[in-house]
């Protein structure tokens, strides 16, 4: 084990999180040199990863949901370092630690500190790094309009009850899917391109993703005639119950083409554009993930 020294980047909704607190106590008494920053507005988890790289730290840690997740490991792979990232889930969804195997109890997560490091892929859409997946359609759009005051209260049921409030506005987009060996084209109504398992609050759109294989597995939900009766297949139950009917597929890259424009939603960032490449970065990032996370393929 090298120098045990890391810095954590905190959500600053999560400051006074008493939880947190101990851990970060605890990790100090077993030898960690850990220091912590608070995110206070958008930029700041990027300007605290350059600042800490700067500073020496070779170890940093993301605490907060998957956007934060996102933001830190995009700012470490963009700063083409080799620092090692440790995630502390403190999300509603906490879409990818679930699907990795990472505790969701802070002093749990913070022990993977002591596992060595594994380089997992990202994803790279036309530039904007993801760690988990990108996600399209209706589906995306209850994530987006899903209140944070809502997840407080009901937690990942929340975007379920924002789904069944949103039925009125169900409908279909055109697009076009072109990759290695793949091409299709038609009206679909939710799509997912995943390095990770699981996007907006559990549904698994692309559960045998794995991190590490250099590829993205993609998702495609066709527009059926009983679009709400899908939606609600998969607003209750994920892509499993609609698997017979699915587009899927695992390649390195993917074109998207949508003559309406796609809204897309990258853990938490959102995207629009008419035309997109979205392409696996393998190796990317180096994650402190459990020896035997469902995420580790090779």
């Amino acid at each position: 084990m090298g120098e045990r020294k890391a810095l954590l980047i905190l959500h600053g909704k999560q400051a006074t999180n008493d939880e947190v607190r101990a851990a970060v106590e605890a990790c100090r008494d077993a030898g960690w040199a850990l220091a912590v920053r608070v995110t206070w507005e958008g930029g700041d988890a990027r300007r605290l990863v350059e600042e800490a790289l700067t500073a020496g730290y070779r170890t940093l840690i993301a605490g907060g949901g998957d956007g934060t997740l996102r933001e830190v490991a995009e700012a470490i792979a963009l700063a083409g370092s080799d620092a090692s990232l440790a995630l502390l889930p403190l999300g509603t969804a906490n879409d990818f630690a679930r699907a990795a195997g990472i505790p969701l109890e802070p002093h749990a997560a913070l022990a993977l500190l002591d596992v060595a490091p594994r380089a997992i892929d990202l994803g790279d859409a036309d530039g904007h790094l993801f760690l988990n997946m990108a996600t399209g359609g209706f589906g995306s759009k209850i994530t987006a309009n899903t209140s944070e005051d809502l997840k407080k209260v009901l937690g990942g049921a929340a975007y379920f009850l924002t789904g069944l409030t949103h039925f009125a506005e169900v409908h279909s987009a055109f697009g076009r899917f072109r990759g290695p060996d793949f091409a299709w084209e038609g009206e679909f109504l939710a799509l997912g391109i995943g390095n990770g398992r699981q996007a907006g609050g559990g549904h698994p759109l692309c559960p045998q993703a794995v991190a590490d294989d250099g590829l993205l597995d993609l998702c495609i939900i066709p527009a059926p005639q009983d679009v709400v009766g899908t939606l609600a297949t998969l607003l209750s139950g994920g892509i499993l119950g609609l698997e017979a009917v699915s587009i899927s597929a695992r390649l390195p890259w993917i074109e998207v083409q949508a003559t309406e424009g796609l809204d897309l939603n990258l853990d938490g960032e959102p995207l629009e554009s008419a035309r997109l490449r979205i392409a696996a970065r393998p190796r990317a990032l180096r994650v402190h993930l459990p020896e035997a996370s469902p995420l580790l393929g090779n």
